[in-house]
């Protein structure tokens, strides 16, 4: 075997079987959300939903939400022209109107940081318009966070993909964190060790606001892991859950969205880093498609692992219908349907729902 073919055959298998290790500890060591009844005497709980043009999702989603039982659900219409409002209000949520976003911080992070101020709650469950709680999802989040002890949960929704646009890129949400960040570790007390989900994130309140609140991430567009590992800084605990029957989501609708999506959050993800952005697309692309275009060392074993590993993700995340595991046959062409993704990421600056932000800041303690 040349060096050349040598050099890449022991970077293929060792990056799968990286990963195939770091999916056996999350099948084994990731917590699962069980419905349950709230427990009676409990903490006060604030659920918080920030919601920017959200008309088409929230009647099929703050339903559930409202059904919760907490104390107090306020919608917060981010400058909204869809009458996202008017129709929370009218479902039953408590709807205040965001102020304008001030110099020198991002959407997102001002619409929490507004909410957490109106919030009366000794919990505060910030989770967005798109994810749907299910019967027993309050009582599953106050265990786990009580089992864990943690200042902050953050909760991997389950994914409910229905199109087969959706399901070319969407499912990768889940493959970056089961396959890329064993639990073990996200458990230790370092910072850096912490990823979070801000489709879903349950905060001690008092924690939250000793950390600094939001302002820790005025300007991130990855703010949810960037908090968690802000609020772990200054001595918070950070767990993180998968939401199975509890809690599911439904992120974006075509291949398309998910494009746009996807594209305002991997440069953060890759530390800011244009050139790690770039290697990253190379090595998907040597080790999950070149295989079915030539015949590299190892190339049989490398297909067969590539498309099982996805299949692993589903199952691991608790999708488990026939069309979820079916997935698995997208994973040699995944890494083509995202180069857009990369190529948009690029950019210097990121339009998302009529905001446009700039790409490449690196985060600031």
């Amino acid at each position: 075997m040349k060096p050349a073919a040598r050099a890449y055959h022991t970077f293929a298998f060792a990056w799968l079987a990286g990963k195939a290790a770091v999916l056996l500890i999350n099948a084994v060591h990731f917590p699962r959300l069980r419905p349950q009844a709230r427990p009676d005497g409990g903490p006060r709980v604030s659920i918080l939903i920030p919601a920017r043009d959200e008309a088409a999702n929230l009647p099929l989603t703050l339903p559930g939400v409202l059904a919760q039982g907490a104390e107090e659900v306020i919608v917060l219409d981010d400058g909204s022209t869809d009458g996202t409002g008017e129709i929370a209000g009218g479902l039953g949520a408590q709807v205040v109107r965001g102020q304008p976003v001030p110099p020198g911080w991002f959407g997102k992070p001002w619409a929490c940081q507004q909410l957490s101020v109106l919030a009366s709650g000794d919990i505060l469950i910030f989770t967005d318009a798109d994810v749907t709680w299910h019967a027993g999802a309050l009582g599953a989040v106050l265990h786990e966070l009580e089992r864990s002890q943690a200042d902050l949960l953050s909760v991997q929704p389950l994914q409910s993909n229905r199109t087969p646009g959706e399901r070319l890129l969407t499912p990768l949400v889940d493959a970056a964190v089961l396959s890329y960040f064993p639990y073990t570790v996200i458990t230790l007390p370092q910072a850096a060790a912490s990823i979070a989900n801000g489709q879903v994130m349950a905060f001690r309140r008092q924690a939250l606001e000793q950390a600094g609140g939001y302002a820790l991430v005025r300007r991130e567009l990855l703010e949810d892991t960037q908090l968690a590992r802000r609020l772990k800084a200054r001595g918070g605990r950070v767990a993180s859950a998968l939401g199975r029957g509890a809690i599911g989501v439904r992120m974006y609708r075509s291949y398309p969205d998910s494009v746009r999506g996807f594209s305002k959050n991997v440069l953060p993800i890759h530390l800011h880093s244009r050139p790690l952005l770039l290697l990253s697309a190379a090595a998907h692309l040597a080790v999950y498609t070149l295989p079915w275009l030539v015949n590299v060392p190892g190339a049989r074993t490398l297909r067969v692992v590539g498309v099982v590993e996805r299949s692993a993700v589903a199952l691991i995340a608790g999708r488990r219908k026939p069309a979820d595991l079916l997935e698995g046959l997208l994973g040699p062409i995944t890494p083509l349907l995202a180069l857009p993704v990369y190529v948009r990421a690029a950019r210097r600056r990121v339009v998302w729902k009529g905001r446009t932000y700039p790409q490449g800041e690196a985060p600031k303690d």
